[in-house]
C-alpha cells in the first residue's frame, strides 16, 4: 500500500500551474486504475471545463445506506523548491520525533493523496474480507487546490448520480496520535489579487524618486492599514454578520489539549499575535483573518537596480466565520481597498475564489458512527474540534446535494502541508485504513435504527 501511494505521489499533479496538466490527467487516470484494482465499479474520468473528476461506486443492495466518499488528487505547486530536504515528487520514508515509525515526504502526501488513498485502501480491505455493510460512490477531484470551481457545476449536472446519505471527507487533521479528534467547522475564504500602479514605467529611482509615487511603498501603506492596533481587520462591515460563540462554547474549546511554547517551538516563532481578547487556537479556528499571501514588484535578481517600479503586487486570503458570505466579504474589501488608496495610483482588485464556512452536526448518525469508529482504534473518544481551513465543497455538498459531511481527516498540524517537506505518518495513513471500515459498519447500524 505504502509503495502504491508513493507511485500516486510521484505524479505532479499541480492544478494551479498548466505546466503540469499533462501530469494531472496522468494522476487521474492512475486514481481511477487504484480504484479499479479495489473493487469500484462504473469507474469513470470525468471530464470538466478545467481538471477531470474521478467517479467510482461499490454498491452492496438498494436497502444499504449510501456514503459518498470525496478526495482531490491535485497538490499544492511545491516551491519553495530549494526548501525542501528531497524532491518534492520523489517520496522518501523517513523518521522524525513525531512519527517514530516513519513519515512520507512528498507533495500532496498528507494533502490529500495520503488521506484519500486510505479511502481506496480501505474499499479493497474490506472487500477482501467481503465486509462492505454500505454502498459507497467515490468522487476525486483535481481542482480542489484552485477552489475547485468546475466541481458546483458537476455536482448540478450529476445529483442523481451522486444520490447518498452523507458525504465522508478526510482532508483535515487530528490534535495528535494520541489525541484523535473529528473537525466539525471549518472556515470560508475569500481570496484575492490586488495591483497597485503609478508611473507609466519604472523609473529612475534618484531621477524621480522623492516626487513620483513608488507603487511598492504605497501598497505596503495599505497592506498595513489593512489591520488596526488590536489585529482587528479595518474593513469596513467585515465584522458584521461573525458568529460570536458563547462562553460556554469558548470553554468547550479550551478544553483540547493546547501547549503554547510547543506550538511556537514547532513553527520556530517568538510569540503568538493576533486579534486582541482571543487565545491563539481561537484565532485559528472561530475568528476571521485577513493575511497577505504574496508580494512583488519592482527588481528582485541578484544585485541592484535603482527603479522605481510602475507597479507592485499582493495576493490576500481572508479566512471567514459562520456566517460570513464570501461574495460580501469580497466586495466589501474591493470598496475599502480603493477607498484607502492615494489619488496617486490606481488599484486593481481581482477576485481569485472563494468558500462558504460551515459546520457539521454532532448529533447524526454518521457523526456518531465515525466517533465510535475512532474509539474503536484509538482507545478513547475523539474531541469535536474546529479547523481554521476551508473545503468549499463541504457548502456545495449541503447546498446542491443535500447532504451533511462528516470530516473524517488523520493528519497532523505538524505535517507541513502547502508548505516544502510536506508529510504524512505512516501511523496515520494505516490508522484511516483501519479506522473507516468502522465507520461503515457503525453507520450502517445506526442509520437503519434512525
Amino acid at each position: 500500500m505504502l509503495d502504491e501511494l508513493c507511485d500516486l505521489l510521484r505524479i505532479p499533479s499541480v492544478s494551479a500551474d498548466p505546466t503540469f496538466d499533462g501530469d494531472v490527467k496522468r494522476c487521474a487516470a492512475a486514481v481511477a486504475s487504484s480504484l479499479q484494482q479495489a473493487g469500484a465499479s462504473n469507474v469513470e474520468v470525468m471530464e470538466t471545463p478545467g481538471h477531470p473528476i474521478v467517479f467510482g461506486q461499490y454498491h452492496v443492495s438498494d436497502e444499504a445506506p449510501t456514503v459518498l466518499v470525496y478526495g482531490h488528487y491535485d497538490v499544492q505547486p511545491p516551491d519553495p523548491i530549494d526548501l525542501w530536504d528531497n524532491p518534492a515528487f520523489d517520496p522518501i520514508i523517513k523518521t522524525t520525533p513525531k512519527h517514530p515509525e516513519g513519515a512520507i515526504f512528498a507533495r500532496g502526501a498528507c494533502d490529500d493523496k495520503g488521506q484519500m488513498f486510505m479511502h481506496v485502501k480501505a474499499l479493497e480491505s474490506m472487500k477482501s474480507s467481503g465486509d462492505v455493510p454500505c454502498n459507497i460512490k467515490f468522487i476525486i477531484e483535481g481542482e480542489e487546490e484552485v477552489g475547485s470551481s468546475h466541481l458546483d457545476a458537476f455536482l448540478e449536472k450529476h445529483k442523481d448520480k451522486l444520490s447518498a446519505d452523507v458525504v465522508l471527507v478526510s482532508d483535515t487533521g487530528i490534535i495528535s496520535n494520541d489525541i484523535p479528534s473529528i473537525t466539525v467547522g471549518l472556515r470560508g475564504l475569500s481570496y484575492v489579487e490586488v495591483e497597485v500602479t503609478g508611473p507609466n514605467r519604472d523609473l529612475h529611482s534618484g531621477l524621480y524618486g522623492g516626487a513620483a509615487p513608488n507603487p511598492i511603498n504605497v501598497l505596503c501603506e495599505m497592506i498595513a492599514s489593512l489591520k488596526d492596533e488590536d489585529q482587528r481587520i479595518a474593513v469596513e462591515g467585515f465584522y458584521d454578520d461573525v458568529l460570536e460563540l458563547t462562553q460556554d462554547e469558548r470553554e468547550d474549546m479550551a478544553r483540547a489539549p493546547f501547549n503554547e511554547a510547543a506550538h511556537r517551538e514547532s513553527i520556530g516563532i517568538g510569540a503568538h499575535e493576533g486579534e486582541h481578547g482571543y487565545s491563539p487556537t481561537e484565532r485559528m479556528s472561530i475568528r476571521p483573518t485577513l493575511d497577505i499571501n504574496g508580494i512583488w514588484g519592482g527588481y528582485m535578481k541578484e544585485g541592484a537596480k535603482t527603479v522605481i517600479a510602475s507597479k507592485a503586487t499582493a495576493k490576500v486570503s481572508m479566512r471567514l466565520v459562520p456566517y460570513q458570505d464570501h461574495d460580501k466579504i469580497t466586495k466589501l474589501f474591493t470598496k475599502h481597498f480603493h477607498k484607502i488608496a492615494p489619488p496617486s495610483v490606481t488599484v486593481k482588485v481581482t477576485e481569485m475564489h472563494g468558500a462558504t464556512p460551515a459546520v457539521t452536526p454532532t448529533d447524526s448518525p454518521a457523526y456518531h458512527a465515525a466517533s465510535l469508529a475512532m474509539k474503536h482504534t484509538f482507545g478513547k473518544n475523539p474531541v469535536p474540534i474546529r479547523s481554521g481551513g476551508s473545503i468549499p465543497i463541504v457548502a456545495s455538498f449541503e447546498r446542491i446535494l443535500g447532504l451533511k459531511t462528516v470530516l473524517f481527516g488523520f493528519g497532523l498540524d505538524s505535517d507541513a502541508i502547502h508548505s516544502p517537506n510536506e508529510h504524512y505518518g505512516v501511523f496515520n495513513f494505516f490508522k484511516g485504513i483501519e479506522t473507516i471500515p468502522h465507520f461503515y459498519t457503525h453507520f450502517a447500524r445506526l442509520h437503519n435504527e434512525d
